[in-house]
């Protein structure tokens, strides 16, 4: 049978669709982060914001303060291997902060960090936070579309963090359900 959408008037063999769009085949889940994939991804982390900023300016959680029960790590993976990660720390005053946020830079752009920054939200909110702050670099723009696509604001400098040219800090009230 010809088919008139056919280059050469035989059948059309039927084209193959990507079995994933974006961050799809991306899932997201609470991990501890003493794993060896994420421990690396820590690691690159790391790497990343020393190349931005002077290290006497980094507040780095290691992965063993992170494994700490006032703390919630999520991870992404996507076909099992670590790529993003986020976490909740928890603090008085029904304070949530969040902390670690990174992506691999193979999966930028996909919006795997707002879907784990939106896991973030969601549990402090069940957990009956009202208010998330966080501190990030001075040079992080991709870091700070990401905070204000969800809602949040800048503002002064949060917690014990003290006022710095190298940080950019964050809030959002959220509503406890």
């Amino acid at each position: 049978m010809w088919d008139p959408g056919s280059r050469f008037g035989g059948p059309r063999k039927p084209r193959k669709r990507a079995s994933r769009v974006g961050a799809v085949a991306v899932t997201i889940a609470v991990e501890s982060p003493l794993q060896d994939d994420v421990r690396a991804l820590i690691a690159a982390l790391n790497e990343h914001l020393l190349a931005l900023t002077p290290p006497e300016f980094c507040s780095h959680m290691t992965v063993e303060q992170m494994a700490d029960g006032d703390t919630t790590v999520f991870v992404a993976r996507d076909d099992g291997r670590a790529v993003a990660c986020g976490a909740l720390r928890r603090h008085g005053a029904a304070v949530g902060e969040v902390k670690r946020m990174y992506t691999l830079p193979s999966h930028q752009g996909q919006r795997i960090g707002g879907r784990i920054l939106a896991m973030i939200e969601e549990l402090a909110r069940a957990e009956g936070l009202t208010r998330l702050v966080l501190e990030t670099g001075h040079r992080h723009d991709a870091a700070w579309r990401v905070y204000e696509r969800s809602g949040f604001a800048r503002c002064g400098p949060v917690l014990d963090y003290p006022p710095s040219e190298y940080s950019v800090f964050y809030e959002k009230p959220i509503a406890v359900l």
